[in-house]
């Protein structure tokens, strides 16, 4: 359950503290609301392998509302340890031949992949972190 909650709190395209995650015999149950379809499917990738119950609900958030204040402001060591361990947490991304560097919120990431998807998908996932503005992919296809 843990594992999934954190996991959970390193995205921003869903709401780790509006998750409520359950584990029983194995089997993780995730509920709670979702602003989207996307979100709610979002949060079952993020999850992997999840019985999603999780309801959306389709009130938009005014432009000037702000997420809760914590983890708001990110300082840039924290985004970079937040990508390293998201990409070593991730079996499809290599944390250790990445490379990652963080300046005013733009990630840069370098070193070697295996493929082209895995070169977009660990863009994507540094890219989904609370904090980081854009990501620069220089990572190059063994």
């Amino acid at each position: 359950m843990t594992k999934v909650k954190t996991n959970l709190l390193f995205h921003r395209s869903v709401s780790g503290f509006a998750t409520e995650v359950d584990v029983e015999n194995g089997v993780v149950t995730l509920r709670g609301e979702a602003a989207s379809q996307a979100q709610k499917d979002l949060t079952t990738e993020y999850a992997k392998d999840v019985k999603n119950e999780m309801a959306v609900v389709t009130t938009p958030k005014k432009p000037d509302e702000k997420m809760s204040d914590l983890g708001e402001d990110i300082d840039d060591a924290s985004i970079t340890a937040l990508a390293k361990i998201t990409l070593l947490y991730h079996r499809s991304t290599s944390g250790i031949n990445t490379k990652i560097e963080t300046n005013d919120g733009v990630g840069t990431l370098s070193g070697k992949t295996k493929n082209a998807a895995e070169k977009d998908l660990s863009a994507k996932y540094v890219n989904d972190i609370n904090g980081v503005r854009s990501v620069k992919n220089q990572m190059t296809i063994e």
